[in-house]
């Protein structure tokens, strides 16, 4: 087994009240066990992997647990996922760390046509698992702050999802909520 040391940032919030911006964003780390893979698997594995399906993974199994607990479910929204894409694939492709670097700018892009009251985002990595989806919303709901966000008063959101050459998947989900 392959131990790999990954990073989770908790979360980032934006919450506009009264014109004052609050933003936190603190980190967590974790140790997970990772399946040994060889270098020609990975690369299969990244060939394969359908980031469509897995966004709608995200998508369904956030509203699920949503559902749950008796809240509304979010509506996914094209222009949040466009964000949310963009961020996965700029980490994936080592633009930009593994984090909520340009959360604010995310944000700014969404409000030029989505007025908005609040706003959150969730980001995760994970490689070599058969169902990323899935290990990245478990790790989500064991999160008090990624959970904070899943719970919270939003009801639109986005996600991306994005892979790199080594087999890692990417995931951002970003939460707003309309005014």
């Amino acid at each position: 087994m392959i131990q790999n040391k990954i990073f989770s940032a908790g979360v980032a919030t934006l919450a506009l009240f009264g014109g004052v911006t609050a933003f936190s964003a603190p980190v967590q780390t974790a140790t997970l066990q990772q399946p040994k893979m060889s270098d020609n698997s990975i690369q299969l594995a990244q060939s394969t992997v359908n980031t469509a399906a897995l966004e709608a993974a995200v998508f369904t199994q956030i509203n699920q647990y949503r559902a749950s607990l008796g809240l509304p479910a979010l509506s996914r929204n094209s222009t949040i996922d466009n964000q949310a894409r963009i961020h996965s694939q700029n980490m994936a492709q080592g633009r930009v760390a593994f984090g909520h670097d340009g959360f604010g700018a995310r944000i700014q892009a969404i409000a030029v046509t989505i007025p908005y009251s609040a706003a959150a985002e969730n980001v995760a990595y994970n490689q070599g698992y058969k169902d990323p989806a899935t290990q990245a919303v478990q790790g989500w709901l064991r999160s008090s702050g990624h959970l904070a966000n899943i719970k919270g008063n939003y009801n639109l959101t986005g996600v991306g999802v994005a892979v790199n050459s080594r087999g890692a998947v990417y995931f951002t989900q970003i939460f707003i909520r309309r005014r």
